[in-house]
């Protein structure tokens, strides 16, 4: 009998096992991850996204090593949380006050809450498809769920949430028609967890500026795409206007830090008394080190040359598999993306559903974990690479690639 359900907290993280044996990870370092038996392989999950540096970097290690002699967890305020507050406001523009949290989902649902008070109004939206965090209302619709298909003509929703199909303008039309009551649009920039769906020339804009128009607020959920193209928000890059953002992951490489970002006339009803915000664990000395400590690295890290070095991966894989007479295409971008068993790339999420193919993404987990690559085993999985990805190692990764997706349709 094992008292861990399931053998793991968090269900996403779950492998299947090899020859009988679950994969249990004992060390990790860069581009590798080891498990018990020694066995090193190279990682392509990278913590869903949150180590962009690489597993254990040195100067985040520092940082946390430092700061948990002095202290873990004081009851009161300290510096360091201001100082971590003010470096992250320099990289996201307007939306300059920060409150830190200790995950995506809970920064989503204070972002919800705070656009709720600043509006009055109750209703919320978010794609279809889309993961915005595991708590109730906002796990509505999720990826590969039934309601997530919109099939029926009737707009789904589920206390408050209402769910919007992804790169489609004229659902935006009729969303807005339909509904005067909404809060706040929940904008993922990527559809990441639906497979790394792209959007579409000049939608974001619109539906951000559909939004405004109509009194609702912009909520760029980034706690997955933020720092991952640029030192900054992704939404930012791709011109929105937002009035929050969420970010996690990349800026605390791998520690337990989220954070709700916004601009300061909406996000003073914390201050104001109409929204509530607390947490113990909230804004503790280590993790605001170790943001202060990957941001400042993260400054200084030449983004193009991983995306260049990322995207040209991805053709070189493609490339090869249809020179062995395989078709193979991808979404996303060079630093996060996904592999789909097409030659045409899906442009919404209605054409992902139909292309993903659950079997062969597993039988390609299988094929690559067996060649000392970790990738994962869903339908709608992701392919993350670090600063820490070098050359030899990509070219490995490549190869690997090549060789199990070409194996997997003799």
């Amino acid at each position: 009998m094992t008292h861990l359900v399931g053998g793991i907290s968090s269900a996403g993280r779950a492998l299947p096992e090899i020859d009988g044996r679950p994969l249990l990870i004992e060390k990790a370092a860069g581009p590798w991850l080891w498990d018990r038996d020694g066995q090193r392989y190279i990682d392509t999950a990278l913590g869903f996204g949150a180590t962009l540096l690489g597993h254990n970097p040195p100067e985040v290690l520092d940082a946390l090593r430092q700061t948990q002699e002095k202290m873990l967890m004081p009851a009161y305020s300290h510096g360091l949380e201001e100082e971590a507050a003010t470096l992250l406001s320099s990289f996201t523009e307007e939306l300059d006050q920060v409150i830190f949290v200790n995950s995506g989902s809970e920064a989503v649902h204070l972002a919800a809450r705070a656009a709720r008070a600043a509006t009055g109004r109750h209703k919320v939206v978010k794609f279809a498809a889309g993961y915005d965090g595991w708590f109730d209302s906002v796990a509505f619709g999720n990826a590969g769920t039934p309601d997530a298909a919109m099939s029926q003509p009737a707009r789904p929703e589920k206390e408050g949430m209402l769910l919007l199909r992804y790169n489609d303008f004229t659902d935006v039309d009729r969303l807005f028609a339909d509904h005067g009551d909404i809060a706040a649009l929940i904008v993922e920039p990527v559809m990441a967890n639906a497979g790394c769906i792209e959007p579409a020339p000049g939608y974001l804009q619109y539906l951000a500026d559909s939004a405004h128009r109509h009194g609702a607020l912009v909520i760029l959920d980034e706690v997955l795409m933020g720092f991952r193209l640029h030192a900054g928000l992704t939404g930012h890059l791709l011109g929105i206007d937002a009035d929050f953002a969420t970010v996690g992951k990349a800026i605390g490489s791998g520690t337990v830090v989220a954070a709700l970002l916004g601009k300061s006339a909406y996000m003073s009803v914390f201050e104001r008394g109409l929204a509530t915000r607390a947490g113990t664990y909230s804004g503790n000395p280590p993790v605001c080190a170790a943001v202060i400590a990957t941001l400042t690295t993260l400054k200084n890290r030449d983004y193009r040359q991983l995306l260049r070095q990322g995207d040209g991966l991805r053709q070189k894989i493609i490339d090869g598999c249809r020179a062995r007479g395989t078709a193979l295409c991808s979404t996303g971008y060079g630093s996060v993306f996904t592999f789909w068993r097409s030659n045409v790339p899906p442009l919404d999420y209605r054409q992902a559903a139909a292309t993903a193919d659950k079997a062969w993404s597993l039988k390609l987990h299988f094929a690559l974990r067996r060649r000392g690559i970790l990738v994962m085993p869903f339908a709608f999985g992701r392919f993350y690479l670090s600063f820490s990805h070098d050359e030899a190692v990509l070219e490995t990764l490549a190869a690997a690639c090549i060789e199990s997706i070409s194996e997997l349709s003799e």
